[in-house]
């Protein structure tokens, strides 16, 4: 009996290779189909109020694409300028961020502070920071140039969205997985909206006190910290180094302490308070998960992979999490605090 177990893990664990290998090699294909995903489950419920007011389908349809293309164009008038801006000044910025990083040196020596410059110019290269950036913004803008498949895309999953419960009725007569299938599609709906909607006043926050402080590209940078949201803790991180490098040499170093005080200041309001508070502690996955995820899902899908990481293992954790046999899993990618107020009742 152990033996065929052993046997059955192993044949398993190469099932899973196989596929993960197959979803890498075909990544031109998956990562349209999974934004289109996403984007659908995010406006799906804009789409179901609009049918339930009695408009027929193909105008509520209508409605919601066309509000969502218009929010586009909006989005990509205002960030696809800044991009290229930003992008072909990089040689610009790296000169001047080294010249920021000699003076506060200067300033730390002046003051009886010995730093080693050659140790920290070797860990700390304004080259490669900046080349980060850039990568971090131009990966973020090449999401989306399969725009018109992922928008039809939109289309037919919105239309089949209505009908995709009662099929799988149709499909099985078990109401156990009946129930199952309804309660993982409305948990996944719930954190997608709500995440995307907390996402979203992160970065409208973000845009109105970049504005106030006057760093350039300030909606460029909202937009990076709307994406990057949905990566917790370390998307915070990631969005904040562009705003702060070029902050520091635009307006200088108290600037950029004042706008990584903002970040700091909006990630522990909005991301440890208002969102456990709004989307529940039920659904949290632990930092160690959070971290391997990011890896993980950036390997096997690229920047694409590295956005979508959290929201792909949540739903992976929902689909876990429903299954009794399974549930032991969702529990280990689980942050463990339901456990300690088990352990202690």
């Amino acid at each position: 009996m152990q033996d065929r177990n052993i046997g059955y893990f192993f044949i398993v664990l190469a099932s899973v290779i196989i596929v993960l290998a197959g979803v890498k090699s075909a990544a031109s294909i998956v990562i349209p189909f999974l934004l289109a995903l996403f984007i659908a489950i995010i406006l799906s419920p804009s789409y179901n109020y609009f049918n339930k007011k009695g408009i027929p389908n193909g105008l509520s349809l209508t409605i919601v694409i066309t509000i969502f293309i218009i929010f586009l164009m909006f989005v990509a008038k205002l960030i696809g300028t800044s991009v290229q801006e930003f992008s072909s000044n990089i040689g610009i910025y790296e000169q001047q961020l080294s010249n920021s990083f000699n003076k506060i040196s200067e300033m730390a020596v002046s003051l009886g502070i010995e730093i080693p410059e050659n140790e920290i110019a070797s860990i700390i290269n304004p080259k490669q920071i900046m080349q980060l950036s850039s990568g971090i913004v131009q990966g973020i803008g090449s999401m989306f140039t399969n725009g018109f498949v992922i928008l039809l895309s939109v289309i037919f999953m919105l239309l089949e969205s209505e009908h995709f419960t009662s099929k799988i009725t149709y499909a099985t007569k078990d109401n156990e997985v009946i129930n199952n299938i309804q309660v993982i599609l409305s948990k996944i709906k719930r954190y997608m909206v709500l995440k995307a909607l907390m996402s979203l006043f992160t970065g409208f926050v973000i845009w109105i006190a970049l504005l106030l402080v006057g760093t350039d590209y300030a909606f460029l940078w909202a937009f990076l910290a709307f994406m990057l949201n949905f990566i917790p803790n370390i998307g915070s991180i990631i969005a904040a180094i562009p705003a702060v490098l070029l902050t520091l040499i635009q307006l200088g170093s108290v600037s950029a302490l004042i706008v990584s005080a903002i970040y700091a200041g909006i990630n522990i309001i909005i991301g440890s308070i208002l969102e456990p508070k709004i989307m529940g502690r039920g659904l949290g996955l632990s930092t160690l998960v959070v971290f391997l995820s990011l890896l993980f899902w950036g390997w096997l899908l690229g920047i694409v992979g590295m956005l979508l990481s959290i929201p792909l293992t949540m739903i992976a954790k929902i689909i876990l999490d429903a299954n009794e046999n399974t549930k032991w899993i969702a529990v280990l990618l689980g942050t463990g605090e339901n456990l300690k107020s088990v352990d202690a009742k």
